[in-house]
């Protein structure tokens, strides 16, 4: 996925009302620029960070600029983090698409937030006449605590683990059912749940997993111009 236009460099002075940022570009402007990220962001949020925006060119945006990523350093050296949580599911589209996450790849079609379950929408469905059904969801993985060591959630999420009651239901009725958790940092070697944080979407986890739901973890690559799927990272127990 490539930006329309470079993403623009500065610092930031606080992240407040969860949506919002203050920020002082290289430039010396200060902007306000949405935050796309309803977590905590543990870690990525401190006051002086190294932080990348977008920029809209809509004159009906209230807050043309975005924050996209940010730099976090874990002792091995900086690393340019996503924070943008409406990425993932254009990014894992074209992906499977260009059949980079094999897992799922083979498909004849792919349909994005199609509803199902009680009330809501699976962020990829996938059909074909001789492989069936199957329900993707993707998770954004940003949390990071351990040099290596990818996380999720960075905050507790009822709707998360609701996803995978939902998902093992769709298990349940014949169908392929998979969790895709989307790591934006490269320096991933290793994924894994923090159960410290919410015990109760590891235990949604443990469950969906017997009764059937796969799960997968990918990294990406990120540049101020692009973020792209790169491998795939095993998960550490």
């Amino acid at each position: 996925m490539k930006f329309p236009t470079p993403l623009l460099r500065g610092r930031l002075v606080k992240r407040y009302k969860r949506f919002l940022a203050d920020v002082i570009l290289d430039s010396g402007e200060e902007v306000t620029a949405t935050c796309p990220n309803t977590g905590s962001m543990m870690g990525l949020a401190t006051p002086g960070a190294v932080v990348w925006l977008s920029e809209s060119a809509s004159p009906t945006r209230k807050y043309p600029h975005t924050w996209e990523m940010v730099e976090a350093d874990l002792g091995q050296g900086p690393v340019l983090v996503g924070i943008n949580t409406n990425h993932p599911n254009r990014l894992v589209s074209e992906a499977i698409a260009a059949g980079h996450i094999t897992e799922v790849a083979g498909y004849a079609s792919l349909r994005r937030e199609v509803k199902y379950g009680l009330s809501s929408r699976i962020d990829i469905l996938l059909e074909d006449p001789a492989k069936g059904l199957a329900y993707v969801e993707i998770k954004n993985v940003h949390l990071s605590r351990r040099t290596g060591l990818a996380e999720f959630p960075d905050s507790v999420t009822e709707r998360g683990a609701k996803h995978l009651a939902e998902l093992s239901a769709m298990v349940a009725a014949g169908h392929r059912a998979v969790m895709l958790y989307l790591i934006q940092r490269a320096d991933a070697e290793h994924f894994t749940l923090a159960g410290d944080i919410d015990p109760r979407y590891a235990e949604a986890f443990a469950r969906a997993r017997e009764a059937g739901v796969e799960a997968i973890a990918y990294a990406c690559r990120l540049t101020p111009e692009e973020i792209v799927i790169t491998n795939p990272v095993p998960f550490e127990a």
